[in-house]
């Protein structure tokens, strides 16, 4: 279980990160250091009509998610974690889908947060 919380506080660092990338990348003269090339940039991934869900950033959602997942696990609550985190994956698989292809786009942040559900994944199949 503390494997879970650790990545879920990992998550809540890439989500805070991310938004504030979002906000930073408001700033014309702004340049973060996930924008790499026009190929590889978070800001335009983050900045993408499918960057909210509801009109809230992901990123926002990510943080409620992971903050859950944290309270979960310090409870014992694997079965939740568990279902929680097929349907992040399953959000994951979708944004990957639209990431690099729709906005034929590679984010390193984005990347890093389906690898940690993906991992979150697997880890809470084997809590339980």
């Amino acid at each position: 279980m503390i494997t879970i919380i650790i990545f879920s506080v990992i998550g809540v660092l890439l989500s805070v990160y991310s938004i504030y990338v979002s906000e930073k990348s408001k700033n014309r003269n702004y340049h973060a250091v996930c924008d790499i090339s026009d190929n590889v940039s978070c800001s335009k991934a983050f900045g993408s009509k499918y960057g909210k869900t509801f009109g809230v950033s992901n990123s926002v959602w990510g943080i409620i998610f992971y903050l859950t997942l944290i309270v979960l696990g310090f409870f014992g609550f694997a079965n939740y974690i568990f279902y929680l985190a097929i349907l992040s994956f399953l959000g994951s698989l979708y944004l990957a889908y639209v990431l690099y292809f729709k906005l034929k786009d590679w984010c390193i942040v984005c990347t890093g947060v389906y690898m940690l559900n993906a991992l979150i994944l697997i880890f809470s199949y084997l809590a339980i």
